[in-house]
């Protein structure tokens, strides 16, 4: 076994456009011009990735985990644990709300799930932006008050976006992807998140789409001020994107002709994303665009087709992941 690769999962959102059928040249079946998520990798009860390749063709992701555990994930992984990291494609053509993931205390006092994810922007209009934490002086009282009279934006940090930026966005941080934004976002399993403000506009069912805003106060991290952005985009071959309990992510730029060792066999599992080029793994071909799982059980060498820039990301099998994540 070398890779597994798997059918992405389309979802109409009010910010969506066309831009993942049209920057990484993908046919979509879903005939929409709101096309604002693509669920590449996915194992919840809402949502299955399929696999499309190899021996597992046509299995859902929790198949491959609970009937072949140790093969996917290792032996110290459960099979009745759902697979700890879920990757999407986000097309960002309009603003998207201002939002909060809860830190893991207060997700379960809330029955929430904690979330933290990690954007990387491999493509970015002129006019692109994130917002990210708090403004300086800002505090929890100003915030709520800038919520009742609609200015919550004011008190958060808007920077430009780039090609090749990156972020951890832990939870607890304050957080909108500002409209121009193709992002690649590396995320735990969880679905939770808390509007604070949706900028006045209406959901695809034509009504304005709910907010949390007491759920939002218990879960904002109001020490967060000002974090800046990772730019990547003239870095060497390997940097490291992100590191923390839940995943490490590493960007590598590479040339055509190379052979980029991965891991071993039996060692850990590896997710990896292809953000340009042509790459192959024995007999398979990963393109611009897919990600493709790298099981416990096999060694995994990359090679280069054309010049590309992937992601590879790992230590994700461990106790922080595998705790209160139950398939059933």
């Amino acid at each position: 076994m070398n890779i597994i690769k798997f059918d992405p999962l389309y979802h109409e959102r009010p910010w969506g456009g066309t831009t993942i059928e049209r920057f990484l040249g993908r046919k979509i079946k879903l005939r929409s011009n709101k096309i604002g998520e693509s669920w590449e990798i996915v194992d919840r009860r809402e949502a299955q990735s399929l696999v499309l390749n190899g021996t597992y063709n046509g299995k859902t992701l929790r198949q491959l985990i609970s009937n072949h555990c140790q093969i996917i994930m290792g032996p110290n992984w459960s099979k009745n644990a759902r697979f700890p990291i879920l990757v999407k494609w986000l097309d960002c053509t309009e603003r998207l709300s201002l939002q909060v993931h809860p830190p893991k205390q207060i997700a379960n006092a809330l029955g929430g799930e904690p979330k933290t994810e990690n954007w990387y922007v491999a493509n970015a209009t002129e006019n692109a932006a994130l917002f990210i934490g708090l403004k300086r002086n800002s505090s929890k009282q100003k915030f709520k008050n800038a919520i009742s009279s609609e200015k919550a934006e004011t008190l958060c940090h808007r920077v430009k976006s780039k090609d090749g930026d990156s972020i951890l966005v832990e939870s607890g941080r304050i957080h909108a992807i500002d409209k121009g934004n193709l992002i690649l976002e590396i995320q735990q399993n969880s679905d939770t998140t808390y509007r604070v403000y949706d900028w006045g506009r209406l959901g695809i069912n034509n009504k304005p789409r709910v907010l949390h805003i007491e759920e939002s106060l218990k879960s904002i991290n109001f020490n967060d001020i000002e974090p800046t952005l990772l730019n990547t985009q003239n870095s060497g071959k390997i940097i490291e994107l992100a590191k923390c309990k839940y995943f490490r992510i590493r960007k590598y730029n590479a040339r055509k002709g190379e052979e980029i060792y991965i891991k071993k066999a039996k060692v850990d599992c590896a997710i990896i994303h292809l953000v340009s080029g042509f790459i192959s793994v024995g007999q398979d071909l990963i393109k611009k665009g897919e990600q493709a799982l790298s099981p416990y059980e096999s060694e995994c060498i990359l090679t280069i087709v054309n010049d590309s820039t992937f992601l590879i990301t790992d230590q994700f099998v461990n106790k922080d992941n595998l705790d209160g994540i139950d398939s059933n």
